[in-house]
């Protein structure tokens, strides 16, 4: 084994590699490839270089969909680590002590299958079950209410400047449950001992939150923060299935992933499409890397 570690290795990750490549690497290779061409999936391609991507410079529907990107970078991630971080909190230390031991809420285990219940529901059918939701008429679960109060109906998806905060809260709505499960987990591994020392010093359970758990849990928002901003980057089905005409009104909740699809599939411009996704891979890659570079810190050890 000592003379023949090289190959031993390299037997085992052989099979997996080349899987990656051919399934990864390759495809990412192609695109590239594909968006410096004017190819529309019938006709031979033709090289055009660079010249999508000057076109891209030009799309408004382009930038319209960077816009909308950036208020999903920014509200996703905070709306959805907040809410998760205070449940989670509640679910694991927001209880009394019980034997000296801080518990959570009573029926913190009921509670926490049922926040992770939507992660186990299809994308597609969340988005069907919200249609349901916000029908601008008396069938919609909230439109119904009003106007059985007598009041107007709100047009969630119809108005434009309502339509992109409307897709938000199915997200955030979708995306908080696996999060909530995702910090339980890092409070369990917090050693209780560190809880009671604090209360033995006077430390208020607001005290508690921002001085032990956010510090310890550090690594794991980090973590939350990038998928959330991955998420963010994407919301294809969300919008294909529950804005108006893909991505409306008027353009109002258009996001890259969705203009690459009307691109490829409905203008059949696959090299401009592709151009758009080698933009969208880099903005997601230099997110991700920033993410991790700017919330850089020590590790807390306990």
């Amino acid at each position: 084994m000592r003379h023949g570690k090289y190959p031993f290795v390299i037997g085992f990750l052989f099979v997996p590699v080349t899987l990656y490549v051919v399934f990864v690497i390759a495809p990412y290779a192609q695109a590239f490839q594909i968006s410096m061409t004017n190819w529309r999936g019938l006709s031979a391609p033709q090289w055009v270089g660079f010249e999508n991507y000057r076109r891209l410079l030009d799309d408004g529907n382009f930038w319209k969909a960077i816009q909308h990107h950036a208020v999903l970078l920014l509200a996703l991630p905070l709306i959805t680590i907040a809410i998760a971080l205070f449940f989670a909190f509640l679910l694991n230390v927001g209880g009394r002590s019980v034997g000296g031991q801080r518990q959570g809420v009573w029926g913190s285990k009921f509670y926490r299958v049922v926040f992770f219940f939507p992660q186990v529901l299809a994308v597609a059918i969340i988005a069907v079950l919200f249609q349901m939701v916000y029908r601008p008429n008396e069938s919609g679960l909230i439109n119904g209410v009003l106007m059985k109060l007598g009041l107007d109906p709100v047009l969630f998806l119809i108005k434009p400047n309502l339509a992109l905060w409307s897709i938000l809260a199915v997200l955030v709505w979708q995306a908080v449950g696996f999060y909530v499960v995702l910090f339980s987990a890092g409070m369990a591994s917090i050693p209780t001992e560190i809880y009671e020392a604090a209360e033995m010093d006077g430390a208020t359970r607001v005290t508690l939150f921002f001085r032990v758990t956010l510090p310890l849990l550090w690594d794991t928002l980090q973590v939350a923060w990038v998928y959330l901003g991955i998420a963010a980057f994407d919301a294809f089905a969300i919008v294909a299935v529950l804005s108006v005409d893909g991505g409306g009104p008027d353009g109002a909740t258009t996001v890259l992933a969705m203009e690459i699809y009307r691109n490829a599939f409905v203008y059949s411009k696959y090299g401009y499409a592709s151009a758009m996704g080698v933009a969208l891979f880099f903005l997601t890659i230099t997110f991700a890397a920033l993410t991790l570079r700017l919330s850089k810190r020590e590790s807390v050890e306990y």
